[in-house]
């Protein structure tokens, strides 16, 4: 099976400025440019030029208006990497539907646990079709049966079982929903953000263009990042179409298993373009470093972008320094900002300048919000270095405001509001929920930061903040204290607070990867150890069994509330008492 080609024999590169996402693909299909899947091994499973995707979603769209479904009405998909998610979600534009993705079953959870999950996303959207991976159709079946109005359900089968009909086509325009994305961390009660054809052409014309990753003739990408978060479906399916690229897909699960191979196929194919949370770039060190091939090649990557979580500098000059003799630059580090109500991308860093930083001073940055410069950048225990996440996207607004909603200014701490064309218009059929976070076309992102030169610099969530005797404490801190440590793994604490009654208390959960009273016990005290020295509280330590993992948001970040909620059902254990 051949490669699919980087560049286009004829087609002129036409770098976002469509109307919808049909538009995009039938400008796409006239050329030779498409996707193709790997597995694990590096192995080529397909390869569909966008030109056949194109085509399989006309047939899926015919049999879908077929089948009688209106315009407007709600499809759910299990967006897994596969070609199935492909013919649905494109189908499903072309037929006038709205297409939902969502997760598949990832972690230590249960099928309760996705069912339930399915439950809430059947309720919060109104779907009346759920399709996707043959090996889920059970848990569709079984989910649906409590949602009447779902009249089609199963594996793709169920799907492709249906008749085509010679009707016409009637494809989303520019005026219409585009589908609904659930935002991160929204299984227990799902926001479904509405995104538009608008905002979403908005949003990509931005991120594809100068001020975002620049796309150019040859340019190639390649992703792992799953297709039912946003940056992977705009960042690297959208994007990658709305520039009629090729990319190379590895399923999420995967690169957990060889991250490698992310490495591998952009030596191999050339690529140009990738992204990940920190967490990945982590894990390609630690799992990756001890494998990497003698033939090794990173010279192509001109864009290495991070996002979806917390940019870690650590995490990131670690990775530079494993991979630079393979000819990894650490300039093409693009760090970004953004949240899937305003589509996916809020801000870019300029390019080659790799990361830069800003470390201030902790005791101020609690006890002022003020971000003042450290006076020793290099005393970790006084200081605190942040990433600056770049400027605001053209056309688009960022300003940081206090409690009384007025605008902050330079290294004053505050909620991060944006505003602009890329902006939901609210959650799905949640008005009050809506209201909540959207002002005079103004989103409040829930997010905490602050002004740097034009530039945001990303502190935490609002929602995590914690506040022990008056100072505000970031759960980051807490955890990466733990970390630096080497007390635990990357990604193995969580940090949050309780209400005991008498002021809040700090708990940090940990995956107890030892066995014994004794080696638990000394766990444990390494533990709050560290937090004391570092942050100067107090915490409760609860260990946690590496069978049951800590909870993950559906986009792989660690999810704070549901660990605390567990917490408080008692389904982790106390420190054991010292001997």
């Amino acid at each position: 099976m051949k490669m699919l080609p980087t560049r286009h024999s004829t087609l002129p590169l036409h770098r976002a400025g469509f109307t919808s996402v049909p538009a995009m693909l039938d400008y796409a299909a006239k050329g030779e440019t498409g996707v193709t899947f790997y597995n694990a091994k590096g192995e080529q499973l397909s390869a569909l030029p966008w030109r056949e995707i194109r085509d399989r979603a006309h047939v899926v769209a015919r049999k879908l208006i077929g089948a009688g479904f209106a315009r407007g009405e709600r499809i759910l998909i299990t967006a897994d990497t596969w070609p199935g998610f492909f013919d649905s979600f494109f189908g499903a534009q072309y037929a006038g539907l709205l297409p939902v993705p969502v997760s598949i079953p990832v972690g230590i959870g249960g099928k309760d646990a996705y069912l339930d999950q399915l439950r809430r996303q059947f309720a919060a959207s109104g779907a009346v079709a759920a399709v996707g991976l043959d090996d889920l159709a059970g848990y569709l079946a079984d989910a649906a049966r409590e949602f009447p109005a779902i009249r089609l359900h199963g594996g793709m089968e169920a799907l492709h079982s249906l008749p085509e009909k010679p009707v016409d086509l009637r494809p989303l325009g520019a005026d219409e929903l585009c589908y609904i994305q659930f935002s991160s961390g929204s299984t227990r009660h799902p926001h479904g953000v509405q995104i538009t054809q608008r905002a979403l052409m908005a949003n990509l014309a931005g991120m594809v263009g100068p001020a975002g990753l620049d796309v150019v003739e040859g340019d190639r990408a390649i992703s792992w990042l799953p297709l039912y978060h946003d940056m992977g479906l705009i960042g690297f399916l959208m994007g990658p179409l709305a520039s009629q690229l090729s990319i190379d897909y590895l399923t999420p699960r995967d690169f957990a298993r060889r991250p490698m191979q992310w490495l591998n196929l952009i030596s191999r194919n050339r690529s140009t373009i990738s992204y990940s949370p920190s967490f990945g770039y982590d894990l390609a060190v630690r799992r990756g470093a001890a494998q990497v091939p003698p033939d090794l090649d990173l010279r192509c990557w001109r864009h290495a972008g991070i996002g979806g979580d917390m940019v870690r500098a650590d995490v990131l000059e670690r990775f530079a320094s494993t991979f630079e003799p393979y000819g990894f630059d650490r300039t093409a580090f693009i760090p970004s900002y953004g949240m899937a109500e305003v589509c996916l991308a809020i801000t870019f860093c300029p390019h080659d300048t790799a990361v830069r930083t800003d470390t201030v001073d902790r005791t101020a940055l609690a006890e002022t919000q003020r971000a003042v410069p450290a006076a020793d950048p290099g005393d970790h225990q006084r200081a605190r270095r942040f990433v600056i996440c770049g400027r605001v996207l053209p056309g688009h607004r960022l300003e940081v405001r206090g409690p009384d909603g007025a605008v902050l200014a330079d290294r004053e701490v505050g909620r991060i509001f944006v505003s602009g064309p890329s902006v939901m218009p609210g959650y799905f059929g949640e008005p009050e929920a809506s209201r909540e976070v959207l002002v005079d076309g103004w989103l409040d992102t829930g997010d905490l930061g602050y002004m740097l030169d034009g530039e945001i610099v990303v502190t935490g969530r609002a929602k995590d903040l914690i506040i022990v005797n008056g100072r505000n404490v970031w759960p980051q801190d807490i955890e990466w204290a733990v970390e630096a440590k080497r007390v635990v793994k990357n990604g193995d604490a969580a940090a949050f607070s309780i209400d005991t009654g008498e002021g809040e208390r700090v708990v940090v959960a940990v995956l107890a990867r030892v066995s014994g009273d004794e080696a638990r016990a000394s766990l444990a005290r390494e533990v709050a150890g560290a937090v004391r020295e570092a942050i100067a509280v107090d915490c409760d330590v609860a260990l946690v069994p590496p069978t049951m993992g800590l909870p993950t948001t559906s986009s792989g970040k660690l999810s704070r509330a549901r660990t605390k909620a567990n917490y408080l059902a008692g389904l982790y254990a106390p420190k054991p008492e010292a001997a």
